[in-house]
């Protein structure tokens, strides 16, 4: 059966509450699962502490900037919230500056030209279903409204065996009640699990396979929401299976502070282009293999290649909804260390 097949018959089912798709047969899970633990053994030497907070103001500099000085549309900060497990919290890294959201807010900044105020909920070990309590989290200020939110998610909903339609259909929901709330959302699908340095065949052909069926499938449900998504691919970027020593830190599962950079690099543009910030067409560019897709198809093209965006296009037709795929260029962001909310 093909990915998009497949995407599509889980997003289906946690859209019409089916629970017992499974990505792969039972008696494989349980092999799969036995072999994770092992690779855990060899992947947490690092040890693991508590990520460096990485809330506040980004881009204060904007503000007073003589140019925007009559423009109060600029010098009102945007509000960024960040969502979702380990990866969206910066587990692994030792600096604030280094975290993705810190990262994504810099560069937020420095695109739009207006301070960005950052408040990140994401939980390390955070699996789908956490989503809830996040998304109350930060809706729970009426003064503090998210104008954009960021969702890294999936992998521990792979390794604790959650039901990829319950996985998804908490994901849905998520981005259901941000959009509803006048947030724009971007979401950063489930990596790809099989580039863990530690992770040996078969394990390592079976747990790209997982996260691969899963990331396309979140893909369907945040889309069919009114989300964009930026595949995080051989995790957060291809570069990470060819450099495995640099870009993954020292415990050998999380990404290093170069790896965070670069997922960052590749989730930025979508993020200001769901502001209507990002300084390319929105039509598709036929030289970067761009187009419109029937939405599971483009799901299923997006997990292959790290940084691909797949956001909605047109209603649904006999195929179902359709997408636009983009492949948009990436822009290294350098990143000050965050100054305090004011309250």
């Amino acid at each position: 059966m093909s990915r998009a097949r497949v995407a599509r018959r889980i997003a289906a089912g946690a859209a019409y509450g089916g629970g017992g798709i499974g990505l792969i047969g039972a008696a494989t899970i349980g092999v799969v699962l036995a072999e994770v633990q092992l690779a855990k053994r060899n992947v947490g030497g690092g040890g693991h502490t508590a990520p460096p907070r990485a809330d506040g103001r980004y881009g204060r500099s904007y503000a007073g900037a003589a140019e925007n000085r009559d423009r109060p549309d600029c010098s009102e900060p945007v509000r960024f919230a960040m969502l979702g497990d380990s990866t969206a919290a910066g587990q692994g890294v030792h600096r604030a500056g280094q975290t993705p959201g810190a990262l994504l807010a810099a560069g937020l900044a420095a695109v739009a030209e207006r301070p960005v105020d950052l408040r990140n909920v994401a939980l390390p070990g955070a699996q789908s279903d956490d989503l809830d309590r996040q998304v109350t989290l930060v809706l729970s200020d009426p003064s503090w409204m998210p104008d954009v939110c960021v969702i890294m998610i999936g992998a521990n909903d792979v390794t604790h065996r959650m039901p990829p339609t319950r996985s998804v259909r908490h994901l849905s929901s998520a981005v259901r009640r941000l959009r509803t709330s006048g947030a724009e959302v971007v979401v950063g699908t489930c990596p790809d699990l099989g580039t863990v340095e530690n992770v040996y065949q078969p394990l390592r052909w079976l747990a790209r396979r997982v996260s691969r069926q899963l990331a396309a499938a979140q893909t369907i449900g945040a889309v069919e929401q009114g989300g964009r998504t930026v595949s995080l691919g051989d995790l957060l970027g291809p570069e990470f299976a060819a450099n495995p020593r640099e870009l993954f830190g020292p415990d050998n599962y999380h990404p290093s502070a170069e790896g965070y950079a670069t997922a960052a690099m590749a989730v930025l543009p979508t993020l200001c282009a769901a502001l209507g910030l990002w300084p390319e067409e929105e039509r598709p560019d036929l030289s970067r293999r761009e187009g419109f897709l029937p939405v599971a198809q483009a799901a299923a093209q997006a997990v292959a290649e790290g940084g691909t965006e797949v956001t909605a296009a047109m209603p649904a037709g006999p195929r179902g909804p359709w997408a636009l795929l983009k492949r948009r260029r990436r822009r290294r962001i350098h990143t000050p260390e965050p100054s305090p909310l004011p309250h």
